[in-house]
């Protein structure tokens, strides 16, 4: 789960990591009294779940109050685009009003899970900044790196003086930028994230450290013993039918740029299937995985959400039963016909467990499905499908 910068930054200053003044506005007159409360001159950044909004037109400095109130109103309401969003961009229903901080240095801080061997990852470079990611392609080196201790996940303090010692930062300096690398892993640890990200942070020219920007990405599995960080959820910057996914009970799905949507149980088979479709000349227009319980309506929520996506040109059913059983999915299948107008090809690969049931269930109901008895088939018979030929 992603969150905002403004709530990022308050989980950080909760751990004790400065941040500039300021506040998130919802209006252009909240956005001229928070500019006036720190000062006059500001950055104004509209709050969205992407980056590039810099280039993007999404961050503008004001110096003045009325500046301020009426670059927001220019950002509220719109829809940002940048390379993270795609064309269809995502709506400003925010913007973080802050002090401006002249900057004499930008220095990067991560945490990530390197799951080669499943354990954090703390990063810094004193290449921080916007092109972070050039930076790391093209010089890594400049990149310095810390493992914590596999087993009991512990980062210790040398560990965080040794990353702020290669950051070339004065002798008055280290103390307090050890103490917010060790607060950033802190906070990583503590509330399960996936990401934590300050970048930059601000080597100010009277020698704070600031906390720029920061991004916090927290891990879905874990959110049930963070009521405080699901309550942050702002299902208004995700994409429609995955917030329609999550309502109607699909383990998961992920909307994709193809015409091929896809129904299989297990993440894996998914997967499989959808670099299978690349490989045939096809684009899959989604990850999607029902799971392995055997439940009919899971296959009737998954037709809802591919049949309101109208890119999606053909349907590729592939499933494997083990534990799934193939007549509960055909059943699935058939009441889908039943509830819904499904108005494109249905290609129908069913193997495993229970497969006689369910064929006999798919030929007694008279549902047209084009059926396809290997994986290469049935990938083929989609893509060819998609493409109208």
């Amino acid at each position: 789960m992603k969150i905002h910068e403004y709530q990022a930054k308050n989980l950080l200053s909760a751990y004790g990591v400065p941040i500039p003044r300021g506040g998130v506005a919802r209006t252009p007159a909240e956005a001229r009294k928070i500019a006036a409360d720190v000062g006059g001159e500001v950055v104004v950044k509209a709050q969205i779940h992407a980056g590039g909004r810099g280039k993007a037109g999404g961050i503008k400095t004001a110096t003045s109050p009325a500046e301020a109130e009426r670059v927001t109103a220019t950002l509220l309401g719109s829809l940002l685009r940048t390379h993270q969003t795609g064309p269809e961009g995502v709506p400003v229903s925010a913007v973080l009003v802050e002090e401006t901080v002249d900057s004499a240095r930008e220095i990067y801080l991560g945490i990530v899970v390197d799951s080669t061997i499943a354990t954090p990852l703390v990063m810094a470079s004193e290449a921080g900044g916007m092109e972070i990611e050039e930076i790391a392609a093209q010089a890594p080196e400049k990149i310095i790196r810390c493992y914590t201790e596999p087993q009991t996940l512990q980062f210790r303090a040398f560990q965080a003086r040794g990353l702020v010692f290669g950051l070339n930062l004065s002798p008055e300096q280290i103390r307090p930028a050890t103490q917010i690398v060790s607060a950033l892993y802190r906070l990583f640890v503590e509330k399960d994230c996936s990401l934590a990200e300050i970048n930059p942070l601000a080597v100010s020219t009277d020698g704070r450290l600031l906390a720029i920007d920061a991004k916090l990405n927290f891990d879905d599995n874990a959110l049930y013993r963070h009521p405080d960080i699901a309550g942050l959820h702002d299902p208004e910057q995700e994409n429609p039918l995955e917030v329609k996914a999550k309502s109607q009970d699909i383990v998961n799905y992920v909307k994709m740029e193809g015409d091929i949507g896809i129904v299989v149980n297990g993440a894996g088979l998914a997967m499989a299937v959808m670099d299978a479709i690349k490989h045939a000349g096809g684009k899959p227009a989604n990850f999607l995985d029902i799971g392995t319980v055997n439940r009919s309506d899971r296959v009737v929520n998954a037709f809802k959400i591919l049949t309101s996506d109208p890119s999606v040109k053909c349907i590729l059913v592939n499933i494997f039963g083990g534990m799934a059983r193939v007549d509960v999915i055909a059943t699935g299948l058939v009441e889908a016909y039943r509830q819904i107008e499904i108005k494109v090809p249905v290609v129908a690969r069913l193997k495993g467990t229970n497969a006689a049931e369910g064929e006999q269930i798919i030929a007694e109901s008279g549902v047209k499905l084009i059926r396809a008895d290997t994986f290469r088939e049935a990938i083929e018979t989609a893509v060819t499908e998609a493409s109208g030929k």
